[in-house]
């Protein structure tokens, strides 16, 4: 079987993505389970191989058909937009927002085309889109209009660990306003779906608690009672394969241990932390529910050991790995 062609974003050019992807294309683990097209900036990307010592030669081509995937080369879509002379590392620069938007945006077009079966993005700054007046606060935003997606669903794996998340960018006191029982029957039924469409299915999904022990039947809060509890009670009747609320303090655990084959967070942090600890440099972000497969480094651009080529590739390397291992199940 042909591995599958991988979309690889430069990211921001002012951050570590450039770095990051020089070190994991010029990894054999990489080269062995992809064929990996960067969209980028043949100049920064020159710049980035030189500065972490990577033995790439950079193939500038058109299209992914046109790519030559032998080992050591770096085949790259160039679409030449920063001006080196205002290029500086570690700063917020509108001309870097706009790039890394223009990067997102052509690797969508690409794999919506079919010359590419997923997309592995690296990190890109909101400062630096907003700057350029890219009307998005990021990734998930951009990929689920680009798309045509009204809401795409955010899911982290690590080590096995698969993580969906309820409620993402709000403040805990707006997240409460979102606990309600339609919404997490909508999203059970629809992270079921997106579980199924990349190979996973068989197992429970649990739904985590929102308060302490799951308020204690109404002692530390109404929410399991009044909201999550009956959700989960009617889409077991509907034939869902879920459990909870399971308290948060467990649920992450168990799941990491086998018992579940996913969670559904509630609110940002709660999911971040366990997977965050679970593994760090391995939490992988995959949005689900789009007509591509997007993965991504869970890492923002860190700006401030941008260029000095000690930045880790790890979470890179593992993204790209994960877009070829449920690539196939969106050829289906």
């Amino acid at each position: 079987m042909e591995k599958p062609i991988i979309a690889v974003t430069m990211g921001d050019p002012a951050g570590i993505g450039p770095e990051i992807v020089a070190k994991s294309i010029a990894d054999k683990a990489t080269y062995d389970v992809a064929r990996c097209i960067v969209i980028g900036d043949k100049k920064v990307m020159e710049k980035a191989i030189r500065i972490v010592g990577a033995d790439l030669k950079v193939n500038v081509v058109d299209s992914p058909a046109d790519g030559d995937y032998s080992y050591g080369v770096l085949n790259m879509i160039d679409l030449d937009n920063i001006d080196m002379s205002r290029f500086e590392y570690g700063k917020i620069n509108a001309m870097c927002g706009q790039a890394a938007f223009d990067y997102i945006k052509k690797s969508i077009e690409i794999t919506m085309d079919k010359q590419a079966d997923a997309v592995a993005t690296t990190p890109i700054n909101k400062e630096s889109l907003h700057a350029a007046e890219v009307d998005f606060i990021g990734h998930t935003e951009i990929f689920g209009a680009l798309t045509g997606t009204a809401d795409p669903l955010t899911m982290f794996e690590t080590n096995g660990l698969r993580v969906f998340f309820l409620t993402r960018h709000k403040s805990l006191r707006d997240m409460l306003d979102d606990i309600k029982k339609d919404r997490i029957i909508d999203y059970v039924e629809r992270c079921t779906d997106a579980l199924r469409r990349l190979g996973v299915k068989e197992g429970t999904m649990a739904v985590a608690g929102l308060n302490p022990h799951s308020g204690e039947h109404g002692l530390f809060g109404w929410e399991e009672v009044k909201e999550i509890a009956p959700a989960v009670e009617e889409l077991k009747e509907r034939g869902f394969n879920v459990a909870g609320p399971v308290p948060a303090d467990s649920v992450f655990h168990q799941a990491a241990q086998g018992r579940f084959n996913s969670v559904l967070s509630l609110y940002h942090d709660q999911g971040h932390i366990a997977t965050k600890t679970l593994d760090f440099d391995r939490t992988i972000s995959i949005t689900n529910g789009m007509p591509i497969l997007r993965t991504s480094v869970d890492h923002g651009t860190a700006f401030d050991i941008a260029g000095k080529g000690i930045a880790g590739a790890v979470s890179m390397e593992e993204a790209i790995r994960l877009a070829a291992k449920y690539a196939p199940f969106f050829k289906q």
